[in-house]
C-alpha cells in the first residue's frame, strides 16, 4: 500500500492493515500463542505471538498518549520518555515486560480498542493538522501515525506469516 499522504488515505491504512492483522492472527492456536519461536524486534532475539501484540499494543498507547499530549499543548517526548529511536530494541522488551501478565484475548481486546481510539483520533483531525506541517523534525503528525499504526500492523502480519510457514504456530 502507498503511503499515505491524507486523512482518508491514512483512516483506510489504518483499518486495512489492521484487519488483514486480526485475519492472521484469527487463526493462530491459543496454546502457541507464548511459544517464543517467533523472530524478536531486536537482532537474534525470539518472542511469542502474545510478545507480539503487546508490541503493537505498546506502540498503538504511546500514539495516544503523543497524540494527547500534543492536543494539550504539552511537549512529545519522542518515542518514550527515558528512550531514544536508537533504542528501539529496549522498548521493545519494555512493552513485552509491561504485558507480561496479561492474558492473550485481553491483549488483543486492548490492542482493538487503542485502534479504535487512534482512527477516532484521527476522524476528529483535519487533513491540515495531519499533513499540514512537520510535527516531529521533518515528520508531520499523520506519517508518524502511519509510522507507528498500519506500518507495524503490516510488519506483524509478516512475521506471523513467515512463522505459520515454518509451523510455528503448530
Amino acid at each position: 500500500m502507498a503511503v499515505p499522504q491524507s486523512k482518508g488515505e491514512l483512516l483506510r491504512a489504518i483499518d486495512v492493515g489492521f484487519e488483514k492483522l486480526l485475519r492472521e492472527l484469527a487463526d493462530v492456536p491459543e496454546q502457541a500463542v507464548g511459544n517464543r519461536n517467533l523472530e524478536g524486534h531486536a537482532k537474534g532475539t525470539r518472542m511469542s505471538v502474545a510478545d507480539l501484540l503487546a508490541y503493537l499494543l505498546g506502540w498503538n498507547e504511546l500514539v495516544l498518549k503523543w497524540l494527547d499530549r500534543d492536543a494539550a499543548g504539552q511537549p512529545v517526548d519522542f518515542p518514550e520518555t527515558g528512550f531514544k529511536w536508537n533504542e528501539l530494541g529496549l522498548l521493545a522488551r519494555k512493552f513485552y515486560a509491561d504485558h507480561a501478565d496479561t492474558p492473550y484475548p485481553l491483549l488483543l481486546e486492548r490492542l482493538r480498542e487503542a485502534q479504535q481510539r487512534i482512527v477516532a483520533a484521527v476522524e476528529a483531525r483535519s487533513d491540515a493538522d495531519l499533513y499540514g506541517r512537520p510535527w516531529y523534525g521533518k515528520w508531520t503528525m499523520g506519517r508518524m501515525i502511519q509510522f507507528n499504526t498500519s506500518s507495524p500492523y503490516e510488519n506483524a502480519r509478516g512475521r506471523l506469516r513467515t512463522w505459520k510457514k515454518g509451523g510455528g504456530g503448530d
